[in-house]
């Protein structure tokens, strides 16, 4: 389990170099919207990044840095990498959007691109670390990523303490950021006496459902794997992931919506409330104004905006159907 000392170390650790996003509230809705899209490197990915890279010792981040991403735990990483004067080589999917690509080298990461999917850049990098003796850092197996991932609910609680009593809609693919969330949720019940009646709920696209998957069936063998707008969400979860256990302690659900849903909502951002978010960040919204969850008040997590520019214009450009 990740203790509130962990979280609380993670929240310092990384105070000086994140931003404090915006929370704001939809009264039409009923829900307040964390905007993770205003953080440094327009993800909260950067958060778990920074905490990892900063928790190693010296002689590890001498070793070189080795991820896979599809593009934002890399930036994070890069971000880190260049802070702490280490050597970041990211692994991605050939097919991985561009810009997140560019701004991954933009920040001084050596980006890798390989033939396939998240699951085939994932199975490189971690051979690739493991032959090279370089240090391997998941985007979500590992304690420290997903305490700096928790970090996003500390700081939200601080925003919005009757948030305890809320449900919390949260973008799901490996789940280090819905299983650092419902351990916060969790530890600042249990530890500080303020007990939290929270409803967590994870949010994938049907599209990639293999948490989904592994919540509701315990397997995700067999899942079949599509294109998706949230590309950040796709691809198998690494076999015996620490996130497995724990979101299967401390999330209440796991919902699936359809790509259809997803552009909506990403349209509906930029309609309603001036704001540009990647797929992988529409899928809580997506939730909500489709319908599959229904539970106001709630906090919905809107975890990134780095979208390609022509996709984004491409979609709002498209017919609402």
């Amino acid at each position: 389990m990740i203790p509130l000392s962990w979280l609380r170390e993670a929240e310092t650790r990384i105070a000086p170099t994140i931003r404090i996003t915006p929370l704001t509230y939809d009264p039409e809705n009923k829900i307040y919207l964390k905007w993770e899209s205003h953080q440094v490197t327009g993800s909260f990915k950067v958060r778990g990044a920074l905490n990892k890279i900063l928790a190693l010792q010296p002689w590890e981040r001498e070793q070189g840095i080795v991820a896979a991403s599809a593009g934002n735990h890399g930036q994070g990483l890069a971000l880190a990498a260049r802070m702490t004067g280490a050597k970041a080589i990211v692994f991605a999917s050939e097919h991985a959007v561009p810009a997140k690509i560019q701004a991954m080298q933009e920040l001084g990461a050596e980006v890798r691109l390989v033939p396939g999917g998240y699951g085939e850049a994932e199975k490189a990098a971690i051979e690739f670390a493991a032959s090279s003796g370089s240090t391997w850092v998941s985007p979500y197996n590992d304690g420290q990523i997903i305490a700096g991932q928790g970090s996003l609910a500390l700081e939200i609680l601080a925003q919005l303490p009757e948030a305890r009593g809320f449900t919390w809609l949260v973008p799901a693919g490996g789940g280090g950021l819905l299983a650092g969330i419902g351990a916060a949720l969790k530890a600042d019940g249990d530890q500080e006496g303020k007990p939290s009646s929270a409803k967590l709920v994870g949010v994938q696209s049907e599209a990639s459902p293999f948490m989904h998957q592994l919540y509701h069936a315990g397997s995700q063998e067999g899942v079949l794997e599509l294109p998706s707008l949230a590309d950040g969400l796709s691809g198998p979860v690494e076999a015996n992931s620490l996130t497995i256990p724990l979101i299967r302690k401390y999330a209440d659900d796991l919902v699936l919506v359809t790509e259809p849903e997803i552009r909506s909502a990403i349209r509906y951002a930029w309609q309603r409330y001036g704001e540009r978010i990647e797929g992988s960040a529409a899928v809580s919204l997506a939730a909500v104004i489709s319908g599959k969850v229904s539970t106001p008040p709630a906090v919905v997590i809107i975890s990134g905006g780095n979208i390609q520019a022509e996709l984004h214009q491409q979609i709002l450009n498209e017919p609402e159907v």
